[in-house]
């Protein structure tokens, strides 16, 4: 079983930057496609991005592509998410999530994914 511990978030000016770390650590992490969701209040979960464990191919909502940029080190366990250009619609809770089926674009499977993290709550206002 995967565990995942986000960090990062925080209070940042319209147009500035931030960027959320998520630590996993259990058993064969590195089988499992690992990203980010989002929830604002009163709006709906959204997928941010999602990084493949076999080839590191990156998707992204298309809210937030050509701003955000997903990596991955297997050798620190980390998944990182750089947000950039932020604008106040990109507040929300961010969490971190991980399953070993492929759920990138596959809504169905959003709410059995295996292991979610704790979030971590992004303000962008001035």
């Amino acid at each position: 079983q995967v565990q995942l511990v986000e960090s990062g978030g925080g209070l940042v000016q319209p147009g500035g930057s931030l960027r959320l770390s998520c630590v996993f650590s259990g058993y064969r992490p590195n089988y499992y496609a690992i990203g980010w969701f989002r929830q604002a209040p009163g709006k709906e979960r959204e997928g941010v991005s999602c990084i493949s464990p076999t080839d590191g191919k990156q998707y992204y909502a298309d809210s937030v592509k050509g701003r955000f940029t997903i990596s991955r080190n297997n050798a620190e366990n980390t998944v990182h998410l750089q947000m950039n250009s932020l604008k106040p619609e990109d507040t929300a809770v961010y969490f971190c999530a991980a399953d070993r089926r492929w759920w990138w674009g596959r809504e169905g499977l959003w709410n059995n994914l295996e292991v979610w993290g704790q979030g971590t709550l992004v303000t962008v206002s001035s």
